[in-house]
């Protein structure tokens, strides 16, 4: 009985933990609690909170793996999507705040700032994923294909990392990059020593 519960209840308990950032940010800005530059913080906030899901993410199979809990995999779907709110919200939050939604203006930003440009290329990558993350959408390319096509998250997180390195380099802060560096390394690291131990066999 306890076990139905909990699988009825788990994923609602994920969706609404995972609300809770965008939540708190919007009751912040409302309240006019993000600080003295609260465009600034609202961006901020957002990209980490994209990085993070991301982390998640990348985090489902090992950890099923490793914990042999399949059911982790469940999961995976509904925090990718997260990962790719937060980075709408991030991309808006930038767009309008900083730029006014100034369309010509956001084109030439991102061709003259490499970190802005490596942030929207990662965040195109991110939109195949989102669109085909439905069960029609898999059955219409069909298993290998649609694998294919969601490897190319691999390409985001390094993408996400060069794009947080290159903000903070401005700053020489790197001390919050190194930390999701490695988190994102390990994480990779694991599925290609994975990989190479399957393919020897």
């Amino acid at each position: 009985m306890n076990s139905l519960l909990l699988n009825r209840f788990a994923k609602p308990l994920v969706f609404g933990l995972s609300l809770l950032p965008f939540c708190w940010l919007l009751y912040a800005a409302i309240t006019q609690q993000l600080g003295a530059n609260p465009a600034e913080a609202l961006i901020r906030a957002t990209g980490d909170w994209t990085l993070r899901f991301l982390c998640l993410v990348l985090a489902i199979t090992p950890l099923r793996v490793i914990s042999g809990t399949p059911a982790l995999a469940r999961f995976r779907r509904m925090l990718g999507l997260f990962v790719y709110f937060y980075g709408c919200i991030h991309l808006l939050s930038y767009s309008g705040f900083d730029m006014g939604f100034e369309v010509a203006d956001i084109a030439k930003d991102i061709a003259k700032r490499p970190f802005i440009l490596v942030g929207f290329t990662a965040f195109m990558l991110l939109t195949p994923l989102a669109l085909t993350s439905f069960n029609r959408a898999i059955k219409a390319l069909g298993g290998k294909r649609w694998q294919g096509v969601h490897k190319l998250v691999y390409v985001v997180a390094g993408l996400a990392v060069l794009h947080f390195f290159w903000m903070r380099a401005g700053k020489n802060n790197f001390a919050e990059v190194a930390v999701y560096a490695a988190i994102l390394g390990s994480l990779l690291g694991w599925r290609l020593i994975r990989f190479i131990r399957k393919n020897r066999l």
